[in-house]
Formats: structure tokens, sequence, C-alpha cells
């Protein structure tokens, strides 16, 4: 049975963040002329075409700003894109950010955000250009994520003016830090709930990106949701796959990622951690930190160095070259409600280089519990250096243990986290749709 035509809200495929990450994996193999996008410009950055190369920008025509925010605010621009050499060109030139555009983006609107203001100010709509557009393309079916409530209406709006089956995946519990905001009025948090459960009510079918959040939202929304975590090409993920576990005079330990909620203290206890291990042990670790930006707090340590990203296509080798990798979530309430049942991307591709992994983050959340269930990882879920200190110690001290732990990962990643065998679900789910 041939692939339905698929119309994609809010994300757009990349290798360089985890939902275009996962979206690129999921959607890998379909056809081009059956996939078509309609995001924000700032999800345009590093456009992945060889997917999908018809995207539809949001711009000033679908999202209108009220008086006097309308006389500030730049008009990005609406309609198709060009997207040439994996990078997105809107089909007219936009200046480049001034000053005061750039603390309008980055502290103006986030605090509008945080007030609960935002809302009141902005509406997001489907243009008539936009609508002339989806009626040409005529999907079969709807994927949408959301990460936001005024991504929940733009998905509702289309989903209505459309009419056709939805998939809605869902990838952190965003919710519920925005009806935790008590600067939000009761009345807005109510209605932003009704919406979100309105579009969990019109989906046809919907997706987690982990079993814990699968099963906590069958409790709190009485409904059914089919995991669909990061799947992983095992011959581009094996091709430098570990099979030393010798540790030279100075091993490195690897985090690459995102920094930001959810990640920045641990990352800062990670180095503490390593300090003491180093000054313990009389050993050499280097806590290598791959990120876009660079900590402030870096310069503290002597036994941390920052690197910036590498390719997509180098990550193989860059993590089986690490002698130990790790993923670390912060231990605060407000993190923990944004990352209790996510899953980071990274850790599928972690699991299959080789390299022995370990989980620094709180009991509660969904990579934890996947971690101890298939005794893929070390796991340290006490907020404290000493505790990743012992666990650090254990590794360097025991081949053995550094063996066992990476067998075991390259195992569970080829079990269950194989491309072949999830996008053959995934692609049967999205057919049963039209069928």
């Amino acid at each position: 049975m041939s692939n339905p035509k698929v119309l994609i809200i809010n994300e757009a495929f990349n290798n360089h963040t985890g939902g275009g990450i996962t979206l690129s994996n999921l959607f890998s193999g379909w056809e081009k002329d059956k996939i078509a996008v309609i995001c924000q410009s700032y999800l345009l950055n590093g456009v992945d075409n060889s997917i999908c190369d018809t995207y539809y920008q949001l711009g000033h025509k679908e999202r209108k700003f009220s008086f006097p925010l309308n006389l500030i605010n730049n008009k990005h621009y609406s309609g198709i894109i060009d997207v040439d050499n994996n990078n997105a060109t809107p089909a007219q030139n936009e200046a480049k950010p001034t000053l005061r555009s750039r603390l309008i983006m980055n502290y103006f609107y986030p605090a509008l955000k945080y007030l609960g203001l935002y809302h009141r100010i902005l509406s997001t709509g489907i243009s008539s250009e936009l609508s002339e557009w989806l009626t040409n393309y005529n999907p079969d079916i709807i994927y949408a994520q959301a990460h936001d409530s005024e991504g929940v209406l733009l998905v509702l709006k289309i989903q209505q003016h459309l009419k056709k089956p939805m998939v809605f995946h869902m990838m952190d519990d965003w919710p519920a830090i925005a009806t935790g905001n008590k600067l939000l009025t009761r009345s807005k948090r109510k209605a932003d709930e009704y919406k979100f459960r309105e579009l969990l009510n019109r989906s046809s079918v919907l997706m987690s990106i982990s079993h814990k959040m699968a099963e906590v939202y069958k409790v709190k929304y009485q409904k059914n949701f089919t995991t669909f975590h990061n799947p992983i090409d095992l011959e581009f993920w094996s091709r430098f796959q570990r099979n030393n576990y010798d540790l030279p005079k100075t091993p490195t330990l690897l985090y690459a990622g995102r920094v930001g909620l959810g990640i920045d203290s641990s990352l800062k206890l990670v180095a503490k951690a390593v300090q003491k291990t180093n000054t313990d042990l009389k050993v050499a670790l280097r806590f290598v930190i791959q990120t876009k930006q660079r900590p402030e707090w870096i310069d503290e340590f002597d036994c941390v160095d920052h690197k910036s990203f590498v390719s997509y296509e180098d990550l193989p080798k860059t993590f089986s070259e690490a002698d130990f990798l790790i993923l670390p979530y912060d231990f605060s309430e407000k993190s923990l409600q944004f990352i209790g049942y996510s899953m980071p991307t990274k850790a599928t591709e972690y699991m299959i280089s080789g390299s022995p992994v370990i989980v620094f983050a709180p009991q509660e959340t969904a990579l934890v519990n996947y971690a101890e269930k298939e005794n893929w990882a070390a796991v340290v879920t006490k907020n404290d250096p000493s505790a990743l200190y012992n666990c650090l110690a254990t590794l360097i001290k025991s081949k053995e243990k550094r063996v066992a732990l990476a067998s075991r990962a390259i195992e569970v990643a080829t079990k269950n986290h194989s491309s072949q065998a999830i996008k053959s679900q995934f692609n049967e789910t999205l057919r049963s749709l039209i069928q």
C-alpha cells in the first residue's frame, strides 16, 4: 500500500535538534511529493531538504500582533519558501535583526509569555494565502506536534479547515509548565487545558515520546498513546562502534546536546564530580561539553573542555571515541515538570555507540525508568557530586563493568530502536488512517 500524503505542522526536518532528528528518522524514505511542512521561521535554520522540500513559513499574514506591538514587530515573510543546500531561504529576503528586534525577541516576548499576556497581543489564524495553499496541497492526513498553546490553536484551526484525520505526537510535558505558571489567570489556564484536550479528542492517533508519558497520559486524559521515540539506522551508527575498553591516560566523559532548561545545573555538578574524581583517584579525566553555547562557568574548572557541534555524519565516530557518555537532567521541580516524561533523542544514539553511558537524573524521569528497567546505563539519581563521583570511580576501576554496560546498551538499542522495525510500524500506523 502506498504512503499517504502528509501535512506536518510545527516541526521541520533537520539533523541538529532533537525534534528535527526524530522527525527525519521517522519519515526517512517517504516520497518527497507526499510531504509538506507548515512551521514558524525559527524552525527553518539548517533544514534538511533530502526528505522534504515543500515548506510554508508562518509569517505576518498568519501571526498578527495587536496595537501597539504591531508597530515594532518585524513582518516575517508568509508563504512558500525555497530550500537550497540544506538551508531554508525565504522567497523574499529579510533584513538582519537589529539590536532592538533582538531585545524584543529574546527578552520582551518571553516576559510577556511568562506573565500570561502574550496570547492577548497575538492571534494566529489561517490567511487567505495559507487557505489556498492547503486546499491545493490537499493532504490525506495531518501529523502535528505542539510546543505551546499557540501551537495547539494553530493545529486545531488547520484540522478544522481541512477536516482530515490527524496524528498528534507529544514530545515533552510542556502543559505542566504552562498550567503551573501562577501568573497566568485561572481562566487562561482553563482555556489552555480545554484546547489541549480538544486537540487530543480531534486526533485519530496519539503518539508519545516515552512509555512513561503514555502511562501517565492514559490516566490523566483517558487516552491511549503509542510510543514512538527516535529510531536509529543500525548500519550508520555501528560504523565506528567501540570495542576496546582500555582507558587511555586522559580518558574523556562527553556530553553532547543542548543547554537550557532542564540541563544547565547538572552540567556544573558533573564538572565538580570529575574534579573530585581526578583529585581522589589521581587520574586525568576530561569532561568534554559539546554544545552550541559555551557555559559561562566553564573556566572555574581545569578539567572541562568546550567543543562546538560536529556534523551529524561525524557523530557515530565522536560518540564511540568517548570513554564515557553522560545524559544529565536538572533536579529542580520546574525542570522535572518539563523533562519528566521526555526521552532525549541522543539516548538511542549513545546506546548504539558502544561507549558506556551514565544517566544522571531524578528518579521520577522516564529516562531513569527506562535505563533501570533495561539496565543499559549506570544510573545516578542523587543530586550530589559525591554520588556521581562514586559512579565514575566504579567505572574507571572496572573494565568488566564498562564492557557489560556497553554490551547491554548495544543489545537494547538493536532490539528496541532499529529504524527498520520502527519505521515499518510508524508507516503502517499512518497508512491505517486512509484505509
